[in-house]
């Protein structure tokens, strides 16, 4: 099962100013390369016993310098982010030979902003978005078809947000771009977050394979 990484390398003289603007280009060349779901990242928290927890979701927008997901905030990771918002984020274009990891804070978006979102998605996901008691046990899956079917008549015409349905914009620190190279020797370049005068500065470092 080895696979020998073998697509060009990575170097300093590569890279954006911002760690952003860099991610927006490898993101687009996922696109581009026809990755299977390229906004696909994992997503790890922390709970109130130290323990990790990590799971797939959908980046849904970069805004205000912080990649955005929405998620039932009463969920599992909704209850970790509430005892600590530190998180990690791992975007694995494994087609690319690359990985992107993300260390930051997350804060909640606004209600405005949710209920813009919300708004957007199809129908049969907002009526998901009430059925679904997300994270919590169900006595087997006709319970949830019937909390499906109870909510769609609840809501015969338009949707609104649950008030426990809502967003997260994840702060960065840290992003490492991760590019394959071969026998293991890979490139690994690290944007750690700091501040000058100007605003938010970005020191970037080459890590050891």
């Amino acid at each position: 099962m080895r696979l020998e990484y073998s697509f060009k390398g990575l170097s300093e003289e590569d890279l954006a100013d911002d760690p952003l603007d860099q991610f927006g280009l490898w993101l687009a060349e996922a696109v581009a390369a026809d990755v299977h779901e390229p906004n696909a990242m994992v997503v790890s928290t922390v709970d109130s016993a130290g323990r990790p927890s990590s799971r797939h979701l959908l980046l849904k927008g970069i805004t205000q310098g912080g990649f955005e997901f929405y998620t039932n905030t009463q969920s599992a990771k909704g209850q970790d982010l509430a005892g600590n918002p530190a998180l990690a984020l791992t975007f694995p274009w494994l087609d690319l030979q690359r990985q992107v990891n993300i260390v930051g804070v997350a804060e909640r978006l606004t209600d405005a902003e949710n209920d813009a979102y919300f708004a957007q998605r199809p129908r049969q996901t907002q009526i998901g978005a009430w059925a679904s008691n997300q994270s919590r046990i169900l006595a087997d899956r006709a319970e949830l078809d019937r909390a499906v079917v109870a909510a769609a008549e609840r809501f015969a015409v338009a949707v609104p947000r649950p008030p426990y349905w809502g967003g997260y914009r994840v702060q960065p620190t840290m992003i490492e771009f991760w590019q394959g190279r071969p026998n293991r020797l890979h490139d690994r370049l690290r944007y750690s977050r700091g501040a000058n005068s100007d605003g938010v500065a970005w020191t970037v470092t080459r890590l050891s394979p």
